[in-house]
Protein backbone atom coordinates (compact mmCIF):
# COMPACT_ATOMS: atom_id res chain seq x y z
CA UNK A 1 0.00 0.00 0.00
CA UNK A 2 1.01 3.41 -0.49
CA UNK A 3 -0.29 6.82 0.40
CA UNK A 4 0.58 9.98 -0.99
CA UNK A 5 0.19 13.48 0.77
CA UNK A 6 0.49 16.71 -1.72
CA UNK A 7 0.36 19.33 0.56
CA UNK A 8 0.65 23.00 -0.22
CA UNK A 9 3.27 24.93 2.12
CA UNK A 10 6.08 24.10 4.32
CA UNK A 11 5.82 23.24 8.37
CA UNK A 12 7.30 26.10 10.30
CA UNK A 13 6.50 25.51 13.68
CA UNK A 14 8.19 22.73 15.54
CA UNK A 15 5.83 20.56 17.66
CA UNK A 16 3.41 20.54 14.20
CA UNK A 17 7.47 18.76 12.88
CA UNK A 18 7.71 16.66 15.63
CA UNK A 19 4.26 15.24 15.57
CA UNK A 20 3.95 14.87 12.07
CA UNK A 21 7.21 12.24 12.00
CA UNK A 22 5.70 10.75 14.90
CA UNK A 23 2.22 10.05 12.85
CA UNK A 24 4.93 9.10 9.80
CA UNK A 25 6.83 6.77 12.13
CA UNK A 26 3.35 5.03 13.53
CA UNK A 27 1.46 4.41 9.94
CA UNK A 28 4.99 3.06 8.40
CA UNK A 29 4.44 -0.54 9.50
CA UNK A 30 0.25 -0.30 7.84
CA UNK A 31 1.63 1.89 4.46
CA UNK A 32 4.03 3.13 3.12
CA UNK A 33 3.32 7.13 3.24
CA UNK A 34 5.36 10.04 1.20
CA UNK A 35 4.72 13.94 1.67
CA UNK A 36 5.15 15.73 -1.33
CA UNK A 37 5.65 20.03 -0.23
CA UNK A 38 5.04 22.23 -2.66
CA UNK A 39 5.52 26.17 -1.92
CA UNK A 40 3.01 28.50 -0.97
CA UNK A 41 1.99 31.62 -3.15
CA UNK A 42 2.51 35.25 -1.52
CA UNK A 43 -0.30 36.76 -0.62
CA UNK A 44 -0.54 40.57 -0.01
CA UNK A 45 -2.14 41.38 3.34
CA UNK A 46 -6.13 41.80 3.06
CA UNK A 47 -6.06 40.58 -0.55
CA UNK A 48 -8.58 41.09 -3.01
CA UNK A 49 -10.50 38.12 -4.77
CA UNK A 50 -8.44 37.78 -7.64
CA UNK A 51 -5.31 37.82 -5.38
CA UNK A 52 -6.46 34.69 -3.88
CA UNK A 53 -7.86 32.95 -6.90
CA UNK A 54 -4.22 33.83 -8.83
CA UNK A 55 -2.30 32.50 -5.63
CA UNK A 56 -4.59 29.44 -5.71
CA UNK A 57 -4.19 28.74 -9.43
CA UNK A 58 -0.52 29.06 -8.98
CA UNK A 59 -0.24 26.38 -6.38
CA UNK A 60 -2.69 24.41 -7.91
CA UNK A 61 -0.52 24.03 -11.23
CA UNK A 62 2.24 22.79 -8.99
CA UNK A 63 0.37 20.25 -8.09
CA UNK A 64 -0.83 19.03 -11.32
CA UNK A 65 2.57 19.37 -12.42
CA UNK A 66 3.62 16.17 -9.99
CA UNK A 67 0.52 14.19 -10.33
CA UNK A 68 0.96 11.05 -12.69
CA UNK A 69 -2.22 10.50 -14.89
CA UNK A 70 -2.99 7.18 -13.25
CA UNK A 71 -3.27 8.92 -9.76
CA UNK A 72 -6.23 8.70 -7.72
CA UNK A 73 -6.75 11.88 -5.94
CA UNK A 74 -8.32 13.24 -2.99
CA UNK A 75 -9.03 16.70 -2.25
CA UNK A 76 -9.41 18.28 1.02
CA UNK A 77 -12.34 20.83 0.97
CA UNK A 78 -14.17 22.14 3.96
CA UNK A 79 -17.69 22.10 1.41
CA UNK A 80 -17.48 18.55 1.16
CA UNK A 81 -18.32 15.33 3.10
CA UNK A 82 -17.53 15.32 6.68
CA UNK A 83 -16.56 11.28 7.67
CA UNK A 84 -16.58 9.97 11.42
CA UNK A 85 -13.19 8.11 12.13
CA UNK A 86 -14.33 4.28 11.09
CA UNK A 87 -16.65 5.83 8.20
CA UNK A 88 -12.90 7.05 6.73
CA UNK A 89 -11.51 4.05 7.81
CA UNK A 90 -14.13 2.34 5.33
CA UNK A 91 -13.22 4.99 2.73
CA UNK A 92 -9.59 4.63 3.23
CA UNK A 93 -9.46 0.44 2.81
CA UNK A 94 -12.07 0.70 -0.40
CA UNK A 95 -10.09 3.50 -2.20
CA UNK A 96 -6.91 1.70 -1.28
CA UNK A 97 -8.66 -1.73 -2.34
CA UNK A 98 -9.91 -0.32 -5.28
CA UNK A 99 -6.98 1.98 -6.85
CA UNK A 100 -4.35 -0.44 -7.00
CA UNK A 101 -3.22 -0.24 -3.14
CA UNK A 102 -2.42 3.43 -3.89
CA UNK A 103 -4.33 6.76 -3.36
CA UNK A 104 -3.00 10.47 -2.15
CA UNK A 105 -4.34 13.32 -0.83
CA UNK A 106 -4.03 16.83 -2.08
CA UNK A 107 -4.09 19.74 0.98
CA UNK A 108 -4.20 23.21 -0.82
CA UNK A 109 -3.09 26.54 0.62
CA UNK A 110 -4.61 28.89 3.51
CA UNK A 111 -7.28 29.73 0.61
CA UNK A 112 -7.76 26.37 -0.54
CA UNK A 113 -7.67 24.07 -3.97
CA UNK A 114 -7.78 25.82 -6.89
CA UNK A 115 -10.49 25.06 -9.27
CA UNK A 116 -8.27 22.91 -11.74
CA UNK A 117 -7.07 21.12 -9.24
CA UNK A 118 -10.46 20.24 -7.78
CA UNK A 119 -11.38 19.44 -10.85
CA UNK A 120 -8.52 16.67 -11.14
CA UNK A 121 -9.09 15.11 -7.73
CA UNK A 122 -11.31 11.89 -7.97
CA UNK A 123 -12.68 12.54 -4.35
CA UNK A 124 -13.37 14.74 -1.89
CA UNK A 125 -13.32 15.22 1.78
CA UNK A 126 -13.75 17.26 4.91
CA UNK A 127 -11.71 16.86 7.79
CA UNK A 128 -14.25 18.87 9.76
CA UNK A 129 -16.34 22.31 9.81
CA UNK A 130 -14.33 23.57 12.32
CA UNK A 131 -11.38 25.99 10.97
CA UNK A 132 -8.18 25.04 11.82
CA UNK A 133 -4.21 26.45 11.71
CA UNK A 134 -3.45 25.69 8.06
CA UNK A 135 -0.34 24.02 9.05
CA UNK A 136 -2.43 21.79 11.47
CA UNK A 137 -4.02 20.16 8.56
CA UNK A 138 -1.25 17.88 7.72
CA UNK A 139 -1.02 16.36 11.26
CA UNK A 140 -4.73 15.84 11.85
CA UNK A 141 -4.95 14.02 8.16
CA UNK A 142 -2.16 11.80 9.48
CA UNK A 143 -3.52 10.94 12.81
CA UNK A 144 -6.78 9.76 11.28
CA UNK A 145 -5.02 7.98 8.42
CA UNK A 146 -3.11 5.92 11.27
CA UNK A 147 -6.15 5.62 13.56
CA UNK A 148 -8.13 4.25 10.14
CA UNK A 149 -5.07 1.51 10.23
CA UNK A 150 -5.49 0.42 13.81
CA UNK A 151 -9.73 0.44 13.11
CA UNK A 152 -9.43 -1.63 10.24
CA UNK A 153 -6.81 -3.98 12.13
CA UNK A 154 -9.24 -3.86 15.39
CA UNK A 155 -5.85 -2.69 17.14
CA UNK A 156 -6.37 -1.02 20.62
CA UNK A 157 -6.19 2.83 19.74
CA UNK A 158 -6.71 5.52 22.55
CA UNK A 159 -9.83 7.46 21.74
Amino acid sequence: MKIKIHAIGKIKEAYLKIGIDEYLKKIKPYSQIEIVEYNDEPIPNNPNNSEIELAKKKEGEKVLQNIKSNEYLIGLDLNKKELESPAFAEFLDKNLTNNGASISFVIGGSYGLSNELKNRCNDSISLSKMTFLHQMTRLILLEQIYRAFKILRNETYHK
